[in-house]
């Protein structure tokens, strides 16, 4: 197995300590922090509720930073589509490759390989949990659309839904899709 350094350009600010990626501040947690605690929020209050809730907050923030990263990096269309899983992924969530997008139709499938939360629920279960557990991106990938398409002036809003997650018996990936509402 090989390794690399990041992909993505990382700046911190000697004055503040404040990481920067692009144009937006970033923060640097372990992972086992980060699914830890959304694994204690779940167990709190359920992961569908929990799943209502990432839902929302996801799509505003996939909203805000692609409509950032736009703008930063002078590109519109599936090219800011195809920039936010390319960070998406080199992040460290796992790898999200595009198997569909057209963005005036409002539409795009997404595959899901390596997941952050399926390679932690595995480790602290020994095993499959056998559901979808990566609920958190759902809303992320509506988020986008809409944000892209509205940038081209577009009328179309989206939902998402993950249809398959590798923590299901018999899936070695995930998969989330997105539709016009």
């Amino acid at each position: 197995m090989g390794v690399h350094a990041p992909e993505m350009p990382i700046e911190i600010d000697d004055e503040t300590g404040v990481w920067t990626t692009d144009a937006l501040p970033m923060l640097y947690v372990p992972r086992h922090f980060f699914v830890n605690n959304h694994m204690g929020i779940e167990d709190e209050i359920g992961a569908e509720r929990y799943a209502e809730i990432l839902y929302k907050a996801g799509y505003k923030s996939a909203y805000f930073w692609c409509e950032q990263e736009a703008e930063c990096h002078g590109i519109s269309g599936a090219d800011v589509w195809h920039h936010y899983l390319k960070r998406l992924s080199q992040r460290g969530w796992g790898f999200f490759i595009t198997e569909e997008l057209d963005i005036e139709k409002g539409t795009a499938k997404v595959r899901l390989e390596n997941s952050a939360f399926v390679y932690h629920y595995e480790k602290i279960h020994g095993k499959k949990v056998n559901r979808k557990i990566d609920y958190m991106f759902t809303g992320w990938f509506a988020g986008a659309l809409d944000q892209i398409a509205e940038a081209q002036g577009l009328a179309v809003r989206t939902k998402a839904e993950q249809t398959q997650c590798a923590a299901e018996e018999g899936c070695d990936v995930g998969y989330f899709e997105v539709t016009p509402l």
